[in-house]
């Protein structure tokens, strides 16, 4: 045993250590986006991480303070302070492991990946203009629960900006930009120091810069790793916790999905699920915040060698000791700076490569991630989420409901032997239920009436229901009633043995001798048999 840890520790401290120098930064970006304090992001970072490594099922993800629940959490700390936020993780965290005790995660399916960009871009949008005020060293504003109301705050007062603050935060932010191009090291890491130093000196006076930095914003600022939350539940901290745990529960598994495809393993989802209930709870108990995979955190983690749990767990280690050492150097770093790292948080969140194929290939599920995106930034990220399945569901019900099918009418000639025009080969496609019964049954009412002789091909349906079965029999029915020939051919297995139960019309076919195994069987009876 003692051996396997000194193993895995020597082959995750490296991708540990990295991930912990960029997670204090964002963490501590990521608190203030979400309205909260800073410690508050570092204490979701440390603790959420550490949970989530000893009992989840991923070997890579990260779980922390992220930008895809940061909007969400701001809006209910405007209202109810930044110490309830601990109460929503704890009730998420809760809602989290209610999920998994009934593996509700089987049915995250449901939420098509279009909503998911949708939900993202307005996310990154809220994130990054959110920041405005501390870009353009704005102060005083009134804050409104509306992301949009705040937002129109920052227009009205955008001609008192600071041309100092405009000019750090463009310049870091040009910076990260830049860093990527030429170095795989995140931005964070590197200016991060270079923001602490600058915010330093502008605080004792050896440059004179009017800029605000964390300490000035915060007042007080300390490395307590432990803030217990004061315990009072409203009918807002379950409504917002359950979003949390929604989208908690979504960014995770997909950051599961990721990291599979970049390692090419296979997470255990139901024991991450488990690990991330656990982690929201620990998190909320000792006063953080709700947490939940980072996708990019998670991407560093496996691109600089990690191997297993052990990487996730020795980070929130380094995050103990990064906090206790030097956390109040991080005191000076200039809110401009933070705005420049969440700019480029929210720029990063944003897969252009997912909308431009969207475009290409589903018009549809474009406009709708479009129309999520545009919801979710003016009136609530769980509306949007909500109104975009419902419409990707809808319109997934409407292209089933056309039931799918395909017509032949045979060639003259056939195995040698010949046909005439009037005969019909009409194969359903996929499932026969409820839905696209009526479909079908219209076209036999309304289509086919020139055809003698109709044969009726069921090897792609593999799916039917009772109603389905009920639509069969109406179909023979017409058919039958318009004095037309049928015959069936080519049943799937899969749906045999429910037609030979329940189907009263099919078990009339079958005992006449006009069910058939393959449909060049059943052209040759037509053709030999059937006076057409």
């Amino acid at each position: 045993m003692l051996t396997h840890i000194l193993k895995s520790t020597k082959s995750n401290w490296k991708s540990g250590l990295t991930v912990a120098l960029i997670s204090v930064p964002l963490s501590i970006s990521l608190a203030i986006a979400s309205g909260v304090t800073p410690i508050q992001g570092i204490i979701t970072g440390i603790w959420a991480g550490l949970i989530a490594a000893l009992f989840g099922g991923s070997k890579f993800n990260i779980i922390g303070p992220t930008g895809a629940l940061s909007g969400i959490i701001a809006s209910h700390a405007i209202i109810y302070g930044a110490q309830s936020v601990s109460i929503v993780a704890i009730l998420a965290g809760i809602f989290i492991l209610i999920a998994y005790a009934c593996r509700w995660e089987r049915f995250i399916i449901f939420v098509p990946s279009s909503v998911i960009h949708g939900f993202t871009l307005g996310i990154a949008c809220i994130i990054a203009l959110s920041q405005l005020n501390f870009a353009l060293g704005l102060q005083g504003l009134v804050r409104h629960a509306n992301f949009i109301d705040n937002l129109f705050e920052t227009f009205k007062s955008i001609h008192n900006f600071s041309l100092a603050t405009l000019f750090v935060f463009l310049s870091f932010l040009s910076a990260i930009f830049i860093l990527r191009l030429i170095t795989k090291i995140p931005g964070a890491i590197i200016l991060s120091p270079l923001g602490i130093l600058l915010g330093y000196a502008t605080t004792k006076g050896l440059i004179v810069l009017p800029i605000k930095t964390i300490q000035t914003t915060f007042d007080v600022i300390d490395n307590n790793l432990f803030i217990f939350p004061v315990f009072s539940i409203s009918k807002s901290m379950i409504v917002t916790a359950l979003v949390v745990a929604l989208i908690a529960i979504i960014e995770t598994m997909l950051s599961g999905k990721i990291a599979d495809g970049m390692t090419h393993t296979r997470h255990n989802s139901h024991q991450e699920i488990l690990g991330l209930g656990l982690a929201n709870i620990v998190s909320g108990l000792l006063g953080g915040i709700p947490a939940t995979a980072a996708l990019a955190r998670t991407a560093l983690n496996i691109k600089t060698g990690a191997t297993n749990h052990a990487s996730a767990a020795l980070s929130s280690i380094f995050m103990i000791l990064i906090s206790l050492l030097i956390f109040n150097c991080f005191k000076f770093m200039p809110m401009a700076v933070i705005a420049a790292i969440l700019v480029y948080i929210a720029i990063s969140m944003i897969e252009c490569k997912h909308f431009i194929r969207l475009f290409k290939y589903d018009k549809t599920a474009f406009f709708i991630s479009l129309l999520v995106a545009a919801i979710t930034i003016y009136e609530d990220p769980i509306i949007g989420i909500l109104i975009g399945t419902a419409l990707s569901l809808l319109l997934f019900i409407e292209n089933l409901a056309q039931g799918h099918y395909e017509t032949v009418i045979p060639e003259d000639n056939i195995n040698n032997f010949t046909l005439k025009d009037n005969i019909l080969i009409y194969a359903i496609k996929g499932k026969l239920i409820y839905i696209n019964g009526l479909a079908h049954i219209n076209r036999f009412e309304n289509d086919f009436n020139r055809y003698s002789v109709i044969i009726l091909q069921l090897r792609d349906i593999y799916f039917i229901d009772l109603d389905g079965i009920d639509t069969l029999d109406e179909i023979i029915d017409i058919i039958q009633t318009n004095h037309q020939k049928i015959i069936i051919t080519s049943v799937n297995p899969s749906i045999k043995h429910s037609l030979m139960t329940t189907s009263k019309k099919f078990n009339e076919l079958n005992n006449a001798g006009l069910v058939f195994g393959k449909t060049t069987e059943a052209l040759r009876y037509a053709q030999q048999n059937l006076n057409y």
